[in-house]
């Protein structure tokens, strides 16, 4: 069952992306191209985890939880600076 529910499951997270790359190209303002960036990552975590239950390798796990803390640290440096126009105080 899991041999063909993971396939599927990168499929569709796969799509899920490039929906997501598409909404960062023509997001109309700066929030929705925010949000299209955080489910970019939200999703390459997704297909860690999911590769490294296919493959059975903890080293997805680690390289997943790297992106997830990049990708909060780039959110938050990105919505400050919209707020303030300035990212160090």
């Amino acid at each position: 069952m899991m041999s063909i529910a993971i396939p599927i499951a990168m499929g569709l997270v796969t799509a899920a992306g490039l929906l997501s790359a598409w909404r960062l190209v023509r997001g109309p303002s700066i929030p929705d191209r925010i949000l299209a960036l955080d489910t970019l990552y939200i999703d390459a975590i997704a297909l860690l985890v999911l590769l490294g239950i296919h493959l059975g390798s903890d080293v997805y796990f680690e390289a997943a939880l790297l992106i997830a803390l990049m990708g909060f640290v780039g959110t938050v440096a990105l919505c400050k600076y919209l707020l303030r126009g300035d990212i160090i105080e």
